[in-house]
């Protein structure tokens, strides 16, 4: 084998044959999504738009995650992009789904010390490190569980609580999800590499076709994991695209009347 002819070793195979689930009889043309590895067609009507953990312990100052030592600096420009998402979405009529992560007051729901999750949350390990913060992190009701001001929901969006990473995991998700024909999902939201990654995952598991919009997600521990989740949804696990990608699409499926 030649040189030139030596495969690129650990390389994502991309196409430009726009893949999707099926479009059933009489439902319009999809519109597709410049994306990566391959472009992705979806119907308007069986797509929802998930904005994952956008809650004040994760992007902003003074919450869980800013106060357990991560670096949310990067979230700002990301509530932006979130919200232009959601808002070209919802002009299209797409389902907005919020995921919202924590645990009853007592934190029951957590798990207790038989639960890994007690182990491995950071906000529970750093509330046992500082007493003086117990109670404080993603408990329902509190102002640290509270989804931010700049992404409250709106009427006809739907609200999802959840007490693990995956947003699939003992919830009502994927249940609402499949009483309105979805099975398209654009991921947005908090952090790449966890909680937006783990519900990913768990989608393609239960056979939705995962989307994730880039630029309109941060992570935690640096731009190496986003990199590094990026890589795996678009190789393994979905696809990946751009806000301003999604949007013209959008738009474009508008200018031609299928909508």
């Amino acid at each position: 084998m030649t040189e030139s002819a030596t495969p690129q070793r650990n390389a994502t195979l991309h196409s430009d044959v726009a893949v999707g689930a099926p479009v059933l009889p009489g439902m319009p043309p999809p519109l597709v999504v410049p994306a990566r590895p391959e472009p992705l067609a979806m119907a308007r009507g069986a797509t929802a738009l998930i904005v994952v953990d956008m809650q004040n312990a994760y992007s902003t100052a003074g919450g869980y995650v800013d106060t357990a030592g991560f670096d949310i600096s990067g979230a700002r420009g990301v509530i932006g992009n979130i919200a232009r998402a959601v808002e070209a979405a919802r002009a299209a009529g797409i389902l907005i789904v919020y995921l919202q992560n924590g645990w009853d007051a007592d934190y029951v729901e957590a798990g207790g010390p038989g639960s890994p999750n007690w182990y491995k949350s950071n906000a529970l390990k750093t509330m046992r490190r500082r007493p003086e913060l117990q109670g404080r992190f993603l408990a329902k009701g509190g102002w640290d569980y509270a989804l931010i001001d700049a992404l409250k929901p709106q009427a006809g969006d739907i609200v999802v609580p959840k007490t693990r990473y995956s947003g699939f995991f003992n919830s009502v998700l994927d249940s609402t999800l499949r009483a309105r024909g979805i099975r398209n999902l654009v991921f947005t939201g908090i952090a790449t590499n966890v909680c937006v990654e783990s519900t990913l995952r768990d989608a393609f598991h239960l056979e939705y076709f995962g989307l994730m919009l880039e630029d309109a997600t941060h992570e935690l521990g640096g731009p190496a994991i986003q990199a590094a989740a990026v890589y795996n949804i678009e190789t393994f696990f979905g696809w990946v695209s751009t806000v301003d990608q999604f949007c013209a699409a959008l738009a474009a499926e508008s200018e031609t009347g299928t909508r």
